[in-house]
């Protein structure tokens, strides 16, 4: 079963790191990466770049609004993704724990729905 591992970080707690854990960090997470990409468990991953650069569409009474950002009350912030193959929910947490980025931030972890099955059953 696949599974989305969603990064997020702070950056309260990025910053407050020691001079280079933060690049540590990055070298330890790619290192990781790639360990998952040549046992066939991580599909892909992504980084995004800051929500100061994203826009929010939303289409409300027929009528569109585009908005600057994401604007959420939290300090943590969408970072990335993994996208993985895990036997369990267990199996892709597991895999999430050994991200650094769980030390300052969050890693939730969501299992991604069988769009096919999903095609059957409305029958598009």
């Amino acid at each position: 079963m696949q599974y989305l591992l969603l990064v997020y970080t702070d950056d309260t707690l990025i910053d407050a790191l020691p001079e280079g854990e933060a690049d540590d960090m990055m070298r330890t997470c790619l290192k990781h990466a790639d360990e998952l990409q040549a046992d066939g468990k991580l599909l892909g991953f992504q980084q995004l770049e800051a929500p100061s650069t994203a826009r929010s569409v939303r289409i409300r009474d027929g009528r569109a609004t585009v908005t600057d950002g994401p604007f959420a009350e939290t300090k943590e912030v969408l970072a990335g993704f993994n996208l993985v193959e895990a036997d369990s929910l267990e199996e892709a947490v597991r895999m999430a724990r050994e991200f650094p980025w769980a030390r300052a931030g969050c890693i939730e972890v969501r299992p991604v729905r069988d769009a096919e099955a999903v095609r059957r059953r409305v029958g598009a």
